[in-house]
């Protein structure tokens, strides 16, 4: 016969499940068209007779076992080929052919002496198609006394086995607590006898052959139904299947009379939970009459065992809770989990999440909960970290991205994991206990260090708790996460060296959250199921263990390390005095080491000194940077950042200021950092300090003059050249020069400027322009105030841009025509608008200045729109710059800072400047005195020496005006000189 045989010729194909003696099999079918487990068939082999094994309260037949292992080893888990020769009805069994490959079952049975042959059946026909071949073997195997006809004295009585109360049925008898005390954690060789359910199994403990049921640790499979249970066996069933849920519950007092009857009743018939079959099929065709590996982990408080399964699969074994929960058919349990090692908690939690993920069978209809963190996708980056916020946030420098832009730094919150938080000295919040040293350990080993940042989610996080979805974006911020990567070689030594990356992963470098985490100076954030984590969650988990384990850092049982630092830059009456109290112990040594906290400005720093265990404010002797909202002042910072911020360096303290601020020097990697910015053209000498108490005063001249002949930002416009004084040599004073694009003009003289190549205004303009904003503001949710910064919809272009409310209406909105008037902070048009053309604004968008300079031309002063002449200067004006298109160049000759906060007008400083169109002879100043539309401010006697030559200059286009009786000259000469008052502010303007 083929083994190829079909169902065509009453021969079927099937892989055998079970072998329940040494002459019956149960047979799977290969394939099934309709769902669920597939169909089987219990075959007795024709015309065999194996020894009985014992069932409850018997003993074994001699050879019972043997037999049964025999057939069991030889086919289970085997592909076979079968027939059924004949059915008896009185016992509904069929009996049957097997054939394993070209080898008939049957025969090897007999052959091997393992069971007898019947010669004939009750009826005529219920023989082996084989009986003459199985007699002859038979007879064989008894001359050679094999199997049971084994001819060795007491073969047979030894061949009975000694079954513990256990194993026949008496589960009392088991010490649960003994067994697992002498076998906690050591491999016990089983075999699987029944299956109750997919995760829980009825086994005997080799070589003892103790029977003992087994809940597979950190998993529940679905519930099989239950038929009816005797009364007896009532408390047994429920105590029984109570631990298969969650927790385990308490134990159960006696039931009365009618709970039994209820419970009885309840339990005539229950239906199976949704893939319970499927479920118990699977464990089925793994593991029974299979030999196993059982871990004990654990007992719960009714003495049922815990345990993990492994079963043989080729060369590896096989977790048959990791299979059940990545196949669908099981969920994870906390509490039985909680006995098992971490690594395997680890890896079913993340079987169960990529099943929900999938909606893999049990999870079919899972829906996730609500999550408030979100995937980044393709935003991986490299750099250099420039700052350690704390020991889970850092600031990396984009390498991709010039140093002064806005966007160069970029905060990365370390992924799925927490330090202690760091406090604010400000507001009185001490460090958390290991926040300083988590930061000093990264501080270390990452600033100035290249990295690789892969980008992993974002989260919105409330004010005072990350853990809550904030309502609206007032009161959130975002977070971004990812994990950083050191690319250059860290020396980690024992237990803090990280694990080798996984197979297919991308790490580039040493994972920085697990260097962390290693040393104990972080934990591991448990996700719940659907929140995005770190890439590399496994490893961290792995590198928390071995830190508890190791008992480090916030571990330890120690108490934590305790360092009082006296800060004097906090409070500025009391630390002025404190830093006079200090400046003594400063001088003692002349060179002293120091770390820079905080870089405050271009010149100006917060240092930590370890020896004194203060920290201060410094700044350079001698020079000084542009100030804030001054062209090339975030420059100025951002070089300073990169090159100090965080970094070891040494200081020379010289004296200090009446603002509690050290002058001196400071030097990094012997490089003086003042003599860095002079070189880059982002400060300037102040020689009234002294240069005689300036160490290395020489190198910072020459690095001055390096950037002057260069021509380097803030010398961009510089004319060399010298003047007298007094018989001494001094330098021409440089003015600062801006190229800008008139946005508004108000008259009198007053207009908004905005820098031209400011990639502030780029990065704000590009933020804008990705807003999509269709929906109006709730009224009710969104009450803008006066002074509040909101998006405007400007109807002119239909884009949004930024603005200020300067008047609302007062009370609650009550209908979105309610009408506010807000002034556009980034243009200087102002203008009335309706609640619907409002919208609320990021803060990170929000929080920039804004972005319109106000100037008034220099020297010069215009008729107000109410004077005579005022329209038609304001007129002049507009067509010249605002509507010319063109660039120009504004020359600031001085700042006026007195007139505080005007209505129309911004906030800021006002600042003179003279205009000139960078294709134009003569400035505008000139021009409006040319065409009578101006005159020049009236002169004093203490004018410096530049406004002097500067009116005389203007002097000859106001002459030229008031000979030809142009515009405010046509009457003759002006006899007042008092000075104007700040023009009205216009109700609207446009875009130009």
């Amino acid at each position: 016969m083929a083994s190829a045989a079909t169902g065509a010729t009453g021969w079927y194909r099937g892989r055998v499940k079970a072998v329940p003696s040494g002459d019956c099999l149960v047979i799977v079918a290969m394939a099934s068209s309709k769902p669920g487990p597939l169909p089987e068939k219990t075959i007795t082999l024709s015309s065999l007779i194996a020894p009985r094994l014992a069932r409850r309260g018997g003993v074994d037949e001699p050879f019972a076992w043997e037999s049964r292992e025999f057939l069991r080893k030889l086919c289970v888990g085997k592909e076979v080929t079968f027939r059924v020769d004949y059915n008896v009805a009185s016992i509904n069994r069929d009996f049957g052919t097997v054939f394993l490959g070209d080898k008939n079952v049957a025969m090897l049975v007999a052959g091997g002496g393992w069971a007898k042959v019947r010669e004939q059946g009750q009826q005529k026909g219920e023989v082996s198609p084989y009986l003459a071949e199985l007699l002859r073997l038979e007879e064989q195997a008894k001359q050679d006394g094999l199997g049971r006809w084994s001819k060795v004295p007491g073969a047979a009585e030894a061949s009975i086995r000694n079954l513990p109360p256990s194993a026949i049925g008496d589960p009392s008898n088991l010490d649960a607590m003994g067994l697992l005390a002498e076998n906690k954690g050591r491999p016990m060789e089983g075999i699987v006898e029944q299956v109750r359910d997919g995760s829980t199994l009825r086994v005997y403990l080799l070589p003892g052959f103790q029977f003992v049921q087994v809940f597979v640790a950190g998993i529940q499979s679905p519930q099989m139904g239950r038929r009816a249970a005797p009364e007896a066996a009532i408390e047994t069933e429920l105590t029984a299947d109570e631990t298969n849920g969650d927790v385990p519950g308490e134990p159960r007092a006696p039931l009365t009379s009618a709970q039994r009857l209820a419970v009885s009743a309840s339990a005539a018939e229950t239906a199976a939970d949704p893939f319970a079959p499927d479920a118990k099929f699977f464990t089925e065709m793994r593991v029974l009459n299979r030999d196993v590996r059982i871990v004990l982990e654990g007992v719960d408080k009714f003495s049922n065992l815990i345990g993990s399964v492994y079963y043989p699969e080729g060369e590896s074994a096989k977790d048959l809770a990791l299979e059940l929960v990545e196949n669908g058919f099981a969920k994870y349990v906390e509490w039985s989990a909680n006995m098992m090692e971490e690594d395997a908690k680890r890896r079913l939690k993340n079987a169960e999440l990529q099943a929900k993920k999938t909606r893999l069978r049990i999870w079919t209809n899972y829906v996730p909960p609500a999550t408030n963190s979100k995937a980044i996708h393709d935003q991986n980056f490299t750099g250099k970290v420039v700052e350690v916020v704390s020991g889970d946030c850092v600031i990396v420098a984009d390498d991709s991205i010039p140093y002064g832009s806005p966007l160069a730094e970029r905060r990365v919150n370390l992924s799925s994991i927490r330090c202690p938080k760091i406090g604010n000295p400000r507001r009185d919040e001490k460090p958390a206990p290991y926040a300083r040293e988590a930061k000093e350990f990264l501080r270390t080993r990452l600033i100035g260090r290249q990295v690789n940042v892969q980008m992993e989610y974002s989260r919105k996080v409330g004010p005072a708790d990350g853990s809550t979805v904030p309502s609206g974006p007032a009161d959130s911020r975002v977070m971004d996460f990812g994990t950083v990567f050191l690319v250059s070689p860290v020396k980690v030594e024992g237990d803090d060296a990280p694990s080798a990356p996984p197979a297919g992963s991308q790490q580039t470098g040493v994972n920085v959250a697990e260097l962390v985490v290693g040393r104990g100076f972080g934990t591991v954030i448990r996700h719940r199921d659907f929140e995005e984590r770190s890439n590399y969650y496994d490893a961290l988990l792995a590198a928390e263990s071995r830190a508890t384990s190791g008992r480090k850092g916030i571990h330890s049982a120690k108490d934590p390390p305790v360092m009082h630092i006296t800060d004097l830059t906090i409070v500025r009456t009391a630390s002025a005095k404190k830093a006079k109290d200090f400046l003594p112990f400063l001088h003692r040594s002349r060179k002293i080491p120091a770390v820079v906290e905080y870089v405050l400005s271009g010149h100006r720093f917060k240092l930590l000194i370890p020896k004194e265990t203060c920290s201060i404010a410094f700044s350079f002797s001698g020079v000084r940077c542009p100030g804030r909202d001054e062209p090339y002042s975030d420059e100025a910072i951002a070089l300073m950042r990169r090159k100090i911020m965080q970094r070891d360096v040494e200081i020379e303290v010289e004296t200090v200021d009446r603002t509690g601020t050290f002058l001196g020097s400071l030097w990094e990697s012997r490089s003086n950092m003042a003599a860095t910015l002079l070189e880059a053209g982002l400060a300037k000498l102040q020689t009234s300090f002294g240069s005689d108490r300036i160490p290395d005063f020489h190198l910072l001249e020459q690095a001055e003059q390096s950037a002057k002949r260069q021509k380097l930002k803030i010398w961009e416009n510089y004319v060399e050249g010298e003047e007298v004084s007094n018989g001494a040599a001094v330098e021409n004073k440089q003015q600062e020069v801006l190229k800008v694009m008139v946005t508004e003009v108000l008259g009198g003289g007053k207009f908004y400027v905005q820098t031209v190549g400011d990639q502030k205004i780029a990065s704000i303009q590009q933020q804008l322009a990705s807003l999509n904003l269709q929906e109006g503001p709730v009224i009710g949710a969104f009450n803008p105030k006066k002074g509040d910064i909101v998006l405007c919809n400007f109807l002119a272009d239909n884009s949004w841009y930024r603005a200020m409310i300067v008047n609302a209406p007062r009370g609650p909105v009550e209908s979105p025509k309610d009408k506010f008037e807000v002034f556009y902070i980034d243009y200087g048009n102002q203008e009335e608008v309706t609640y619907s053309q409002l919208r609320p604004i990021d803060p990170s968008v929000s929080a920039a200045p804004g972005l319109a300079q106000l100037c008034s031309l220099a020297y010069i002063k215009v008729p107000n729109l109410e004077e005579d002449f005022g329209q038609e200067a304001a007129e002049y004006l507009s067509e010249h710059t605002l509507n010319s298109g063109k660039e120009f160049r504004a020359k600031v000759e001085d700042k006026d800072t007195s007139g505080g906060k005007v209505k129309g007008q911004g906030t800021g400083t006002i600042l003179g400047v003279t205009l000139v169109a960078v294709d134009a002879e003569i400035s505008v100043n000139a021009a409006m005195l040319q065409e009578g539309l101006a005159r020049i401010e009236k002169r004093n006697r203490w004018d410096r020496k530049e406004r002097q030559l500067a009116l005389d200059n203007l002097e000859m286009f106001q002459q030229e005006a008031r000979t030809s009786r142009r515009g405010i000259w046509q009457y003759g000469d002006i006899q007042s000189d008092e000075e104007e008052n700040a023009p009205p502010p216009r109700k609207a303007g446009g875009r130009k």
